[in-house]
């Protein structure tokens, strides 16, 4: 089972800012899918086998660091 994270966008906008949709991405930062909201990326992730990590913090998400991330 391939880990995926989902990310909002856009990237880089601080907490509590407009999210415009959810990226599903590889650990290489590949677009996987792009859904409206978290849940939808999560209910595609773990059905198509992926294993979901989502960023504790929105502005922390550097994929080498698995303190910023969590497994859903």
């Amino acid at each position: 089972m391939a880990i995926v994270y989902i990310e909002a966008r856009p990237k880089g906008r601080p907490e509590g800012s407009p999210i415009n949709d959810y990226v599903v991405e590889d650990h290489a930062d590949h677009p996987l899918g792009t859904f409206k909201t978290q849940h939808e990326a999560i209910d595609w992730a773990k059905k198509n086998g992926h294993s979901p990590h989502v960023a504790r913090v929105r502005h922390l998400n550097d994929k080498k660091k698995p303190d910023h991330w969590r497994a859903v």
